[in-house]
């Protein structure tokens, strides 16, 4: 089987347009299926996809909000409904693969191998190429619910290829302490310290050779076999990485590149994935990209990227995450000349605002002030998201962002038009916790709410900044911001 093999990738930027048939640097936001079957045959050199899996406990859509909670089987009934709704994409990921292309397929134990025998039929038996073990945690204690299970502590990404040849940078480690270790020996001659493995098969003349280098240790019995002297200095210093990956742990509470997403992956993860199977300016497709973690990936690395979300509010926090953490602009002139990103497809129209669902819309508000969505959504007290100026200071205590002593409440109502009584339960939150300023977005407000707004300034000091989403979709607000 022949391997295209190339040196290991370098972190390089990306530069220029790499392909005249599809546009990179874009995340869309809709369904993938029909995002796919716009795109050519033969435009992506690397796919890795991470679908919810199938199970029949809650999954966590976003956040892990109490109000975002969906059921799995809301969505899929069976496993049967999973692969049916898996396959028609792994067929347009299949088709829009380049030959020279893999595919990575991150899945557990629910449905892995149902996965397995469908992809099996889409890209053929001959072209699986392995099935990588991911620990991705280690086991930290019995509970009630595994008693009589084993714990269950890793994922299974399946890998694919499109043809007998492939992009290939073998991943490799630095030797493990453990096996340094083995390097115990040292004839003091200048060759360095060196470890004894048995020599098998040889001729000869190769024995005689390796004899008179000084590099054979005879038995230490009879009947024994010679060993042969495996010098460190002459080693790479590095070890392939096998298929059994327990060196890349998931992400813990405290990690600084926690976002919440319920299903993030690592940076480290994927960096090793898109490091082993792409190139630097090739371009590396995540069709359930969730909260960006390939796409930061993959910029960082140098590599041109396309994403796509069902969710807006993914996307818009994948594209709050390309900009703080890769420095990168979300702009349509610097996009065109390769020098920033763009978000096609967000449901901008207040029409299509008031038809998402009402945790949707929440979050797309909050977010779109630069705020931090509550990570809490039962007993908020009408809490949709803060926001941390700049002048902000840490207090005492620790937690989440809640060593910012200075915060402002954002609450969101998905109404025509939100009324006084909805204005005076925000001003209670706001005087029990003592909140100089305050934001409130919505369609629109009543002439009551109005001065009801205005009566609570006078009384206390306390402003309430009323906007609208027209404001937000026609960036009217920064005046307002101050």
């Amino acid at each position: 089987m022949a391997k295209k093999s190339k040196a290991n990738s370098k972190k390089t930027p990306a530069s220029g347009k790499p392909s005249s048939l599809i546009d990179t640097r874009v995340i869309y936001c809709g369904d993938n299926l029909d995002q796919l079957k716009k795109f050519p045959d033969g435009c992506v050199d690397l796919i890795y996809i991470d679908p919810p899996f199938n199970s029949n406990r809650n999954y966590e859509v976003f956040w892990g909000e109490t109000k975002e909670k969906r059921s799995f089987e809301d969505r899929h009934a069976s496993t049967q409904a999973y692969i049916d709704f898996m396959r028609p994409r792994c067929v347009e990921l299949h088709r829009v693969l380049k030959k020279t292309g893999s595919f990575y397929y991150h899945c557990d134990w629910h449905a892995s191998h149902y996965v397995k025998i469908m992809l099996d039929q889409i890209f053929s038996e001959n072209q699986f190429q392995d099935e990588i073990v991911w620990k991705r945690t280690p086991f930290a204690g019995s509970s009630k619910s595994l008693a009589q299970q084993y714990p269950r502590s890793h994922d299974v990404l399946l890998f694919y290829t499109n043809s007998d040849s492939w992009t290939w940078n073998p991943p490799t480690k630095p030797y493990s302490e453990e096996y340094l270790e083995r390097f115990k020996w040292d004839d003091h001659d200048g060759r360095g310290p060196y470890r004894k493995t048995l020599l098998k098969t040889y001729s000869q003349e190769t024995f005689e050779r390796l004899k008179a280098e000084n590099r054979l240790v005879p038995p230490q019995k009879e009947g024994a076999k010679w060993s042969y002297k495996q010098y460190l200095n002459e080693s790479s210093g590095h070890v392939q990485i096998d298929d059994v990956w327990t060196d890349i742990n998931a992400i813990n509470p405290v990690a600084k590149e926690r976002l919440g997403y319920p299903t993030q992956k690592p940076l480290a993860l994927l960096d090793r994935i898109i490091r082993a199977s792409s190139n630097p300016n090739e371009i590396v497709l995540d069709a359930f990209c969730g909260c960006g973690t390939a796409l930061v990936a993959a910029e960082n690395l140098g590599r041109q990227w396309i994403g796509i979300d069902i969710s807006p509010t993914a996307c818009r926090v994948m594209a709050k995450r390309l900009r703080d953490v890769c420095g990168m602009k979300e702009d349509e002139k610097l996009w065109r000349i390769a020098r920033g990103f763009v978000v096609r497809d967000l449901p901008w129209s207040e029409k299509q605002l008031r038809e998402i669902p009402p945790f949707e819309f929440e979050n797309w508000a909050v977010i779109a002030l630069g705020g931090v969505p509550n990570v809490a959504k039962v007993g908020d007290m009408g809490i949709d998201g803060r926001i941390y100026p700049v002048s902000a200071v840490p207090k005492k205590t620790k937690g989440e962002l809640d060593f910012m002593d200075v915060w402002y409440p954002i609450q969101v109502k998905q109404k025509d038009k939100v009324g006084s009584p909805d204005i005076r339960d925000f001003e209670g939150m706001m005087v029990t916790h003592d909140r100089s300023k305050g934001f409130f977005v919505s369609f629109g407000y009543s002439q009551d709410a109005m001065s009801e707004i205005q009566a609570f300034f006078k009384k206390t000091g306390k402003s309430i900044i009323a906007l609208t989403v027209k404001d937000i979709l026609e960036e009217q607000i920064a005046y307002k911001l101050v």
